[in-house]
């Protein structure tokens, strides 16, 4: 068998990026070959025997004009590879050809009617780009879509999303995104020697905090509510308004914001809890690498993944604004005895979700699609 994968990054440090990185890698190591249109690769990938169609990215901003540029020579490869492989698999909105399996990280039609959307939490220019991109973005997936036999949501959020923009429930399948439970593994870890108080329960916010949409101002309000708590924040702080946040609301001593970091295993390792109640998540990497760390996770039902996570393992809120839920749930996990059962409970679903399980339920679906398409060829032929 050998596929066709059209997205717009394959390498580790990007949640997309990375699901793409480990799926052609496990399709290599079955046997399976790989040619990836992509704008971007990990130089690695090459060395598994995938093959590479590279697509020049000639216009970096603004993302609508890089989207409008990508598709139509996405669309001219994969029309020049048909007869060399079996199936073409694509990202969501970067392919109209029609293909076997679309894999939909994100839904633009659920996305665009939150109240969190950036064409409602910004002003101005900036209101109006985000309204028209997220316009476009609404069609082109849903071109994406229909163009597919099968979309794949990466999780029960996504498919639920899906089917509730129009998508046909019986062309719909979940297939949860991996982690790498090699990487991200229980642990300890010294907390001085990455920046993070010494003693004291600490939970970990991983995210982007330029934006309202994670809910960190809702965990810092939960956090000035519990004396006892400190709290770890990784994220770009460029053009954030928390750190300023947590100042005024008297949190600079118990609130560290660390910027970006690439050692987030360690992070894990040494921190107490994860608290990531998204007001809108279509599945976070960060959810399972938590539980593969034996994290217990505090979310919200907003935050795509989150199906995952057991009463045993962390805790789940109906509504992310709900304060006193937070608060409790934080301070439930304070409480070393009860981590200490939730450290093995969260690693154990983690290891039922590691990237080479991803990697053989997505062969599982090519498979069935390769099925179905024999019988069609016969028939074909003998017409």
């Amino acid at each position: 068998m050998k596929i066709a994968l059209v997205t717009h990054n394959v390498k580790r440090g990007d949640g997309q990026g990375r699901v793409n990185y480990e799926l052609v890698r496990y399709c290599r190591s079955v046997g399976i070959g790989v040619e990836i249109i992509s704008e971007v690769l990990a130089p690695e990938i090459l060395d598994t025997g995938a093959n590479w169609n590279r697509l020049t990215r000639w216009i970096n901003k603004p993302d609508l004009l890089h989207c409008m540029h990508f598709t139509p020579r996405a669309n001219s490869l994969v029309r020049q590879l048909r007869g060399k492989v079996d199936l073409v698999v694509a990202n969501g909105a970067v392919l109209r050809e029609p293909h076997a399996v679309n894999i939909c990280h994100f839904v633009h039609g659920a996305w665009s009617r939150s109240t969190m959307h950036d064409s409602k939490t910004k002003r101005g220019p900036a209101a109006w780009y985000h309204a028209a991109y997220a316009k476009c973005n609404v069609r082109w997936e849903r071109q994406a879509f229909d163009a597919a036999q099968t979309v794949v949501g990466v999780s029960a959020q996504v498919r639920e999303e899906l089917v509730g923009i129009g998508i046909d429930e019986a062309k719909v399948r979940v297939i949860v995104n991996g982690v790498d439970l090699a990487e991200f593994h229980p642990g300890e870890e010294s907390r001085e020697a990455l920046g993070l108080p010494a003693t004291g329960p600490l939970a970990l916010f991983v995210g982007s905090i330029r934006t309202p949409r994670k809910n960190l101002d809702g965990v810092l309000c939960a956090i000035q509510k519990i004396p006892q708590m400190q709290l770890a924040v990784v994220g770009d702080e460029a053009q954030s308004p928390f750190p300023a946040m947590a100042k005024e609301m008297g949190l600079a001593h118990r609130v560290r914001f660390l910027g970006f970091r690439r050692d987030v295993p360690k992070l894990m390792r040494a921190s107490d809890m994860l608290v990531f109640p998204s007001r809108y998540e279509a599945c976070s990497l960060a959810l399972l690498e938590a539980l593969a760390s034996g994290l217990p996770v505090i979310s919200a039902k907003t935050a795509g993944g989150s199906e995952l996570i057991s009463p045993e393992c962390g805790h789940v809120l109906a509504d992310p604004e709900d304060l006193d839920g937070l608060v409790g749930a934080i301070t439930r996990f304070s409480d070393a005895d009860v981590r200490a059962k939730a450290n093995v409970a969260a690693r154990e679903v983690a290891e039922r979700h590691g990237w080479s399980e991803m990697g053989r339920q997505y062969v599982e679906l090519f498979e069935e699609h390769l099925r179905k398409q024999k019988p069609r060829a016969a028939a074909g032929a003998a017409a």
